[in-house]
């Protein structure tokens, strides 16, 4: 995946599905950009789980 051309306060970071693991399904992974200046903490989003076929919280992975 190309780096867009964007400042150097953004970063592609992963997002992960923290519910999968714990039943035993494979995690959801998405992938978005952030602004390390505006958002220093992880992300934590509600995004779809296409496995667990629901809306979980995906958390944002190293």
């Amino acid at each position: 995946m190309a780096r867009p051309k964007a400042g150097k306060n953004r970063v592609i970071v992963t997002l992960e599905c923290t519910e999968a693991r714990g039943l035993g399904k494979p995690p959801s992974r998405y992938t978005t950009m952030k602004n390390k200046k505006n958002n220093p903490k992880r992300i934590e989003l509600k995004k779809y789980n296409p496995f667990l076929r629901r809306h979980t919280l995906h958390r944002e992975t190293k």
